[in-house]
Order: C-alpha cells, then sequence, then structure tokens
C-alpha cells in the first residue's frame, strides 16, 4: 500500500490516510496504546489540512482503531472482533477489517434491463431506461450468507464492463466504484424483515418464505447523482447486521 497521499487519485484525501494508519495499526507499526502522531505532525508529514486529518482520526475512532485521550492525544486500538456485517460498509471490506476469511462471491448474473418501479425510482431514471444489473450469492465458510442485486446506470454500467474481476466475483464491487471516480457522499438504508420470496429462496438454499432480512440501499455523489442502487437479503444467523453509531 501507498504511503503517501496520491494527489491524482479520486479517493479523498481523509480515506486515503484512514488507509495508511490503520494499516500501520494492524500491522503492528503503531503499537496498541501508542499515541498516534499529532495533527500538527500529519498535516506535515502528509500535506494535509487540519479538517481532513481530523476527518481521519474521528474515522479511526469510530472504526475501534484510535481512542482519545483528553490532553494525552489520540492512541491506537485493536477493534473488537466479531463476525458481522457493519452495514456501513460493503460486505466483503466489512468481513476483512474483522479479519475474517472463507468468504466466497458467486455471481449468478448481469446485464442490462428494464427496471423496477423502485429501482427506477431510486436511481432517478425513467422507466423505460436500461440500467444494469449485477446479482451475486455472498458465503462464508461454505454457508450462504447473503443474496445481493446491484442496479447501476449505464455510465456506471460502462466501467464494470470493462473490470472482469467485478463481473467474476473475485473482486471487490466497492473498490472498483471509488477507482472510478464514483465516490459516496450519502447514502440511506431500508431494513426490512420479510419472508423470502420464491426466487430469492432459490438463490439462498432455503425454503420460500424462510424469515430473512431485506437492505435497500441507495448511494449518492457529491452532486447528489445516483450510481449505485442495492437489494440484499441477509440470513442473520450466518451473518448478523451491525450498525455503528457515534456522538454527533
Amino acid at each position: 500500500m501507498a504511503h503517501t497521499i496520491e494527489r491524482a487519485s479520486p479517493v479523498p484525501y481523509y480515506e486515503q490516510l484512514y488507509d495508511i494508519l490503520r494499516e500501520r495499526i494492524a500491522q503492528g507499526d503503531i503499537a496498541e496504546e501508542e499515541r498516534l502522531p499529532s495533527e500538527l505532525e500529519l498535516c506535515r508529514d502528509f500535506g494535509l489540512s487540519r479538517a481532513t486529518v481530523r476527518q481521519t482520526l474521528t474515522k479511526l475512532e469510530n472504526d475501534g482503531y484510535a481512542h482519545r485521550i483528553p490532553r494525552r492525544g489520540v492512541f491506537a486500538s485493536v477493534p473488537d472482533q466479531t463476525a458481522g456485517w457493519t452495514i456501513q460498509e460493503g460486505f466483503l471490506e466489512s468481513q476483512l477489517r474483522h479479519g475474517r476469511t472463507g468468504i466466497t462471491t458467486t455471481v449468478v448474473g448481469t446485464g442490462y434491463i428494464s427496471p423496477d418501479a423502485h429501482v427506477a425510482d431510486a436511481l432517478r431514471v425513467g422507466p423505460d431506461t436500461q440500467v444494469f444489473a449485477l446479482e451475486r450469492v455472498r458465503a462464508l465458510d461454505g454457508r450462504t450468507a447473503m443474496f445481493s442485486t446491484n442496479w447501476f446506470p449505464r455510465d456506471v454500467a460502462k466501467t464494470l464492463e470493462s473490470d472482469p474481476g467485478v463481473l467474476d466475483g473475485s473482486a471487490s464491487l466497492n473498490s472498483h466504484l471509488r477507482t472510478a471516480g464514483f465516490i459516496s457522499s450519502g447514502a440511506q438504508r431500508v431494513i426490512h424483515a420479510l419472508a423470502a420470496p420464491a426466487e430469492v429462496a432459490a438463490h439462498m438454499g432455503i425454503e420460500s418464505g424462510h424469515p430473512v432480512l431485506r437492505v435497500r440501499s441507495t448511494s449518492w455523489a457529491a452532486d447528489g447523482v445516483r450510481f449505485d442502487y442495492y437489494e440484499t437479503w441477509v440470513l442473520t444467523d450466518v451473518i448478523p447486521l451491525e450498525v455503528s453509531v457515534s456522538a454527533s
């Protein structure tokens, strides 16, 4: 991993610094309970504004990689190890952050479709405007955990069509979107407890009507453009959902 800020990268500076510091903590270069460099030191070493550095440190605290002691500074922490999906993150990223292995992704469908009404509404496209659908089954240690469908407008789909790793399930979709310049400025996620429809049950290897959680999520960029909408059906006995909450 690069240990400098890539100025030409579409990934925000605070996220790049977060990745650098998180890696140093995870690898032991910054030991648990060791004080992190001060805000001024990080500003100087990485050429960043104080606001950007503060955003990074806050994210480290929220994710369990740091804790603040008043009048002393920010100190490295090791996050609690859990097996859940932290819903603010992508499934793969969440599991890797928790140190989990045994994650598999099987792509069961790709292609352009005419969107259902809820998809068209979420992406703010016309009902006759085709969108690109990516269907995947995710498993943890050989047990099916979730069935997901992501829908993308055509400008996003064009970048996906040239990424075989995403299309065969071997690469991170979220990493691809960030690299392609589709950076989430905000998202809305709605969770419902439902009975699995027949098509969903078939993909998940369960009986129709089996209780599942459905998560629908819409992500948008800084200019308000909706670039990703997904629907994920989750078996929470395999992969519980986690929601991180921090004080505002």
